[in-house]
């Protein structure tokens, strides 16, 4: 198959990252066909910003706090046709570049996730996030899910249902999947997978982050929102 030609742009949003967003950088560097990466930091006091220059010059600070204003401002400044949305603590593997391409050579596609599993997870936790994609995977042919984790979206496509929905503390990836299905297809690569820290897990607790996530998702589906009324860091 031939893949045409299309710039890769990834958006990391951060917030008191500098623990982790080195690591992530250090891999993006280095993949082949070279991405612009695009850092937009939400007001952090700590080392973010000083270690983010050291691997792109792209890298801004906003004012005001929340993650769908730092990807949507992110967004705007990179300069790819396919822009893809990565939280700061993820690993994805070097040949992430070719998959989407690959996906987005179809020109019907307008936005895609991937499978997201845990690095280092205990057996409990592997099985969850088994089921959790195979879930994700069946759901994105009526009602696309994506997590925060991998997101990427065609940028045409993702300026003309305005972006992500700055009043939504979390969730937002969903929503601007359901609304990006409505343009073209949304898919699920079956054949990525990226790694997440499970900082919030360990932090937090299994059943807790769960039980959060299944109440948010509920009242996103009975109002169109969240209960939560803002997303809490865990560092």
């Amino acid at each position: 198959m031939q893949i045409r030609t299309s710039k890769v742009s990834v958006v990391i949003p951060t917030f008191q990252e500098e623990k982790y967003i080195a690591a992530t950088l250090s891999k993006l560097v280095k993949i082949k066909p070279s991405i612009e990466i695009v850092v937009v930091d939400g007001g952090s006091d700590d080392g973010t910003v000083k270690v983010a220059k050291r691997f792109t010059d792209k890298t801004y600070q906003i004012r005001e706090r929340g993650i769908s204003k730092a990807k949507n401002y992110g967004a705007k400044q990179a300069n790819g046709d396919i822009v893809v949305f990565l939280d700061a603590d993820v690993s994805p593997p070097s040949n992430f570049v070719e998959k989407v391409l690959e996906t987005f050579n179809n020109a019907n596609v307008v936005g895609a996730t991937c499978r997201i599993m845990p690095a280092q997870p205990r057996f409990t936790e592997f099985v969850f996030f088994q089921f959790y994609n195979l879930l994700i995977q069946l759901c994105a042919k009526f009602k696309p899910h994506s997590r925060g984790e991998f997101l990427a979206v065609r940028k045409k496509d993702f300026l003309m249902v305005n972006g992500f929905d700055e009043s939504m503390p979390c969730l937002e990836d969903h929503d601007l999947a359901h609304r990006l299905s409505k343009q073209g297809k949304f898919m699920f690569i079956r054949s990525l997978t990226v790694y997440e820290s499970l900082r919030r897990f360990r932090k937090l607790g299994f059943s807790k982050v769960l039980s959060t996530w299944f109440t948010d998702y509920l009242f996103f589906l009975l109002r169109g929102k969240p209960l939560s009324k803002v997303w809490q860091p865990a560092r």
